[in-house]
């Protein structure tokens, strides 16, 4: 019986019809890549902590992780970014023995009197308007700020008037609440924002919240994630401890995410704040190809962990797409740049890349967008330079070149025989061969450089190698060469100028129709 039939007995005996339906050839690769975000929960919020589950709304978000905690703050910026993206969240207790980070804000009013007007408050990069009266005392100002900041339940904060200041204390407790910025006017007067004259504002901690300790401990929750796939983790804890649990169950150890035994892939995104010398200092300590951290400056109004919610909504958006193609321009709506005197120069931005930092800058309408998608990976295992995971890009290809290839594999040849080439046997036959497969796979790559994903065929199918193992008769051993597309991410050009070209020397004449070069006769 030369062909192999997957249901119906041999044996069969009963008349007439009888078919079976068979898939393998008609499957299109299919796969869900949702994001994950990880954040702090806090007590209000009904999720059982280090157990993620998937968010459709922000009103879904601000009922299990709590109405302006971290992870629900997260979860705004992510919407804002990306609105249609599968999106799941992961949360955490608040650190054991943690503080919580405050700060005050102090209002000076003029003894001779003040203007009327709007104060434009900015907590963590949310606009907070206070309409103030010319007849307002110094404790009427403090009681107006206090009441419009807890009345803005989305706010990462909680505020406290009293007679000479305004003490804001952060939601939750731990570290991250030191990233909570102060300030008012962030547009200036080109935006009509300006203090109404006679009041001046002060903040503690060079305008941002401090004295918060502590940071969530992620064991159980990264162990909880089983086999689920997450493709984009938005992961916004960039100390050590954090960033090793995380990156060793993403990484290339047989245990790791992206090992031979998981096969599940995935990148992690984060943000580091600091200076431009913090920066380099911090991109030295880093050497990830799945780990993507952008660098801010010190004087960005938007927290840390609303950045790295938006980087990731991007990256997702961007790479479910088209893996390949530079995330570059893609902007991150709803996140407040340093001003224009406190962001990093080109320089800096060059420098701070090649140590392993992704880079962002202001766009033409004030919006930071992704400048380029580095990963911390810096040097291979001997220590040397190494740019093989630069790029963000580069592994998000791969992982779709290696599920197209398991999938035509796992679809076309669930259940079959394997023989040498040359082997006859019957057309219909269960049977696979080293010459089919490689024949499948060179198909499977033209498809992929059709898609964009890879190119030049014709070296790939020289040096693919697919052979029986020669101590295990069942087993074929594939050598897989991919040769990635690359990005367009520099166009350089030499302007070499000239007033007037010497037509003696660079051009040729044309005299009664005859081309002579030039200085010749006719």
């Amino acid at each position: 019986m030369p062909i192999s039939f997957a249901g119906i007995p041999a044996n069969w005996r009963l008349p007439l019809f009888w078919a079976e339906v068979d898939p393998s050839k008609a499957g299109i690769w299919t796969i869900r890549q949702p994001a994950l975000l990880v954040g702090i929960k806090t007590a209000e919020g009904i999720a059982v902590p280090d157990v993620a589950l998937p968010i459709g709304t922000q009103a879904q978000a601000d009922k299990q992780f709590g109405q302006g905690s971290h992870l629900a703050n997260m979860f705004a910026a992510f919407f804002a970014n990306n609105f249609a993206h599968e999106v799941w969240g992961l949360p955490v207790d608040e650190p054991t023995a943690g503080t919580a980070a405050s700060g005050t804000v102090t209002v000076a009013v003029d003894p001779t009197g003040h203007e009327a007007g709007t104060i434009h408050l900015y907590i963590g990069g949310h606009h907070v308007p206070i309409n103030i009266g010319a007849s307002d005392t110094l404790n009427d100002i403090n009681v107006a700020i206090s009441a419009a900041i807890n009345e803005d339940f989305d706010l990462p904060v909680s505020s406290v008037g009293g007679p000479t200041e305004v003490t804001l204390t952060c939601n939750w407790t731990g570290t991250s609440g030191n990233d909570i910025d102060m300030r008012d006017s962030y547009y200036g007067r080109i935006g009509s924002e300006e203090l109404p004259t006679g009041v001046t504002i002060t903040y503690s901690g060079s305008g941002m919240l401090s004295g918060g300790a502590g940071v969530p401990v992620f064991d159980d929750a990264i162990t909880n994630l089983g086999e689920r796939t997450f493709e984009y983790v938005a992961m916004p804890f960039t100390d050590s401890t954090s960033l090793l649990a995380w990156e060793t169950e993403y990484g290339f150890s047989d245990s790791g995410r992206w090992g031979w035994m998981r096969q599940l892939y995935g990148h992690i995104f984060s943000m580091k704040r600091a200076s431009y010398a913090d920066m380099i200092l911090f991109g030295e300590t880093r050497n990830s190809g799945v780990t993507s951290i952008m660098g801010i400056e010190l004087m960005a109004p938007s927290p840390v962990y609303e950045w790295t919610a938006a980087y990731a909504a991007k990256a997702a958006r961007g790479l479910t797409n088209d893996p390949a193609r530079p995330l570059q321009t893609l902007a991150l709506n709803g996140i407040l740049a340093a001003p224009l005197h406190e962001r990093f120069n080109r320089m800096e931005l060059n420098a701070i890349a090649g140590y392993g930092i992704a880079t962002q800058e202001m766009g033409s309408e004030g919006v930071p967008m992704i400048l380029r998608e580095t990963t911390t990976y810096q040097l291979n295992l001997y220590g040397q330079g190494d740019d093989a995971y630069e790029l963000v890009t580069t592994l998000a290809t791969l992982a779709r070149l290696l599920r197209n290839q398991k999938q035509a594999i796992t679809s076309k040849f669930p259940r079959h025989k394997l023989a040498n080439d040359g082997t006859r046997f019957g057309p219909g036959q269960a049977i696979v061969t080293p010459g089919i497969i490689k024949a499948e796979l060179v198909a499977e790559y033209r498809q992929d450089e059709y898609n964009g994903l890879v190119e030049d065929t014709k070296s790939f199918k020289n040096n693919l190698l697919v052979e029986r193992d020669p101590n295990n008769p069942n087993r074929v051993n594939v050598l897989y060469p991919p040769d990635l597309i690359n990005q367009l991410r520099v166009f350089a050009v030499l302007a070499q100028f000239r007033l007037q070209y010497d037509r003696g020397v660079d051009s040729e004449i044309t005299a009664g129709g005859v081309r002579l070069a030039a200085g010749g006769t006719g």
